[in-house]
């Protein structure tokens, strides 16, 4: 982890509210919290196995709801790698 996500990371931590829901099968695992920032509440979902976290605002999570299965795949199919990288429009 990059020093700038690592300190971002450890702000988010600082600032959970509630008890982590913890989730997990064979195949994966993860641990979800409520976090508070200036901003409004975020989601924190972490993967405890790979390190690999992200935090999501109410907006982020709305736009999930508009996926199909076809992007979870594509999402499943290309681990730990963007859809959309940065440079495409």
């Amino acid at each position: 982890m990059s020093g700038d996500a690592a300190e971002q990371y450890r702000a988010l931590v600082e600032h959970r509210t509630g008890e982590a829901i913890q989730l997990g099968n064979e195949f994966a695992e993860i641990r979800v919290s409520r976090v508070e920032t200036r901003n409004g509440s975020r989601l924190l979902i972490e993967s405890p196995r790979s390190g690999q976290w992200v935090s999501l605002c109410p907006l982020e999570l709305e736009a999930l709801t508009w996926q199909n299965t076809a992007t979870f795949s594509a999402m499943i199919g290309n681990p730990f790698g963007p859809l959309v990288t940065d440079e495409e429009p």
